[in-house]
């Protein structure tokens, strides 16, 4: 893992980008002289690492006393994407305006991103957990749904996670969902232009973990409130510290 830059922000988190082969991340920790547990953050459907909305949260935590790392996994943020990807999203938005079924363009290209993601967050992990500034206990993971899924799935180390329910999540993941057995909280907005409702609580049905906690609000794909970021943070302490 090599450091590129690094600025000490008004909050005392000290924001670091870093490369790990061609893995560009972004790594956030506290003001503090202990190692701070470690949080993964993604966003939705190959979003950059640098999108406000991530970052936000990204900086909360770490204030908080988290450290969280962020990703450009293969085909998400500035990464090349593949010119099935690209086509992919040009019958999406031909479908989309035309009033179409979307499902099948979804599920040709959210599935290989997530097949993609993975193997460079657990690599991403490895390297994270070898830095001295980072605690080497449970860690947890929050954001994209459809990665956070096939990760607590096959990363023994994840012991919580976060999701959104803003994302679409293939067929494969909603099959994996079964196997989830860590601690869950998991965010709907009630009134989500971009994901059926249904299939959300459906989704909530099938994690198979004993301990998972449903937060519904009313409002549109990004009106999630602020509040829940207190709510999330008190959930990862519950499971991390």
């Amino acid at each position: 893992m090599h450091f590129t830059s690094e600025q000490r922000l008004d909050d005392g988190v000290l924001e670091r980008e870093f490369t790990l082969g061609e893995i560009p991340g972004t790594l956030w920790t506290p003001e503090s002289a202990e190692p701070a547990p470690l949080i993964l953050m993604a966003h939705n459907n190959g979003l950059p690492k640098r999108e406000p909305r991530l970052v936000a949260r990204a900086r909360h935590y770490a204030a908080y006393g988290y450290a969280v790392a962020a990703i450009d996994a293969p085909g998400c943020g500035d990464r090349p994407r593949s010119a099935a990807d690209e086509q992919a999203r040009v019958d999406l938005r031909r479908a989309m305006r035309a009033g179409e079924p979307v499902d099948e363009i979804f599920e040709s290209f959210i599935g290989p991103l997530v097949e993609n993601a993975v193997p460079e967050w657990r690599t991403t992990l490895d390297a994270l957990l070898a830095l001295p500034e980072i605690g080497g206990g449970p860690v947890g993971y929050s954001g994209w749904t459809a990665v956070g899924i096939r990760l607590a799935v096959l990363e023994p180390r994840i012991a919580a996670a976060g999701f959104f329910a803003g994302g679409y999540v293939p067929r494969a993941q909603r099959e994996e969902a079964r196997q989830v057995t860590v601690p869950l909280l998991f965010l709907l907005q009630w009134d989500d232009e971009g994901n059926p409702r249904q299939r959300a609580l459906d989704l909530f049905d099938a994690f198979g973990t004993k301990e998972k906690t449903l937060h519904a609000n009313l409002g549109g794909h990004t009106g999630t409130p602020w509040f829940e970021l207190e709510d999330g943070a008190r959930f990862f302490d519950r499971h991390l510290k």
